[in-house]
């Protein structure tokens, strides 16, 4: 079958995506990619279902259940490093920049990080933000043991914190700080500790291909390319993002979708790096340098090599992945 030829006379590559989350500002190029009909384009029949976290998304590709994904990397790496021979590849960087942090609220009397000591965190187990806090931990000196970790769904977490059930939270910001604001907090009233504040100089968010799917070049290049251009529009116009994700689900608001799109595209997604070097990419020294700092977090025997867990190869040229707002 030809792959990038337009037209629904074709016959469509069935392809099953999953999100790490909701369907909100954050994730909208997607939601676009397949309402303007560019994945039918590339001869793709994408279904896209929303998640529940990252390391969910990470074993719904990793089990085959799904063939593509979105997923933070550091999920990504811990799992390649427990499942040698059965790595799943990340082919495309979406969030140069991380969105990880904790949150609590200037009525805890939670000034710095060394005050959590002794605090309860509310977090999903498979938060991204919470895999990581006790590499958090670690370079803010803080012994992450002293921390007690409260199971909450994500729906309860940010309430949680309102109620005063839990200390603090960890979440994507553009996630938990505007949740907050929702629930009436204002934003003076927040008070965040970013990982990368912090030191953390991991990735993000990328988009994850099972083994099988790996072997497929021209599936995975075409769900790139179409993916890249959808990316490209929601810069350049956040609103379209918007529409589309209040098309799956009516009762966000426009308003605060809005802020949160713009805070993740300004805070990782058009970072000094990508605004050089286009979307999807890695430094390979940062990257290789993040991804024996995440295995050191996660306590693995060995860090998996970079090329186990991150590939350029099925990229569109650098033209096509150059992004500006």
């Amino acid at each position: 079958m030809a792959l990038g030829a337009a037209g629904g006379a074709q016959a469509q590559t069935p392809v099953k995506f999953t999100l790490d989350w909701v369907f909100q500002g954050p994730t909208s190029p997607f939601l676009v990619a397949l309402d303007k009909g560019y994945y039918k384009a590339e001869g793709l029949d994408v279904t896209m279902d929303p998640g529940q976290g990252s390391a969910g998304a990470v074993q719904r590709v990793a089990s085959g259940a799904y063939d593509i994904g979105f997923a933070d990397v550091n999920s990504l790496i811990e799992y390649n490093a427990k499942n040698p021979g059965k790595e799943v590849l990340c082919v495309f960087m979406a969030y140069d920049f991380p969105p990880f942090g904790v949150y609590t609220l200037k009525k805890t009397g939670i000034t710095k990080p060394a005050d959590l000591a002794g605090k309860k965190l509310g977090a999903p187990v498979f938060d991204a933000s919470f895999r990581l806090f006790p590499a958090f931990a670690k370079k803010v000196g803080l012994d992450p043991k002293s921390v007690e970790h409260v199971n909450l769904t994500p729906q309860l977490r940010e309430q949680s914190l309102v109620q005063g059930t839990v200390d603090f939270i960890s979440g994507h910001y553009f996630s938990s700080v505007l949740d907050l604001k929702a629930r009436g907090v204002k934003q003076e009233d927040i008070v965040a500790f970013t990982y990368s504040d912090a030191g953390m100089d991991v990735y993000g968010n990328g988009i994850i291909v099972s083994p099988a799917f790996a072997d497929k070049p021209e599936v995975v290049k075409g769900f790139l390319r179409a993916t890249a251009k959808a990316w490209k529009e929601v810069a350049a116009d956040p609103a379209i993002g918007i529409a589309a994700a209040k098309a799956r689900d009516p009762l966000i608001d426009d308003r605060l979708e809005l802020e949160r799109l713009n805070m993740s595209l300004a805070m990782n997604v058009l970072t000094p790096y990508v605004k050089a070097n286009g979307m999807g990419d890695v430094d390979p020294a940062r990257f290789a340098r993040s991804v024996t700092a995440v295995a050191d977090a996660f306590g693995l025997p060995t860090a998996p090599a970079p090329d186990k867990v991150f590939t350029n190869a099925y990229l569109p040229p650098k033209e096509q992945r150059m992004v500006a707002p």
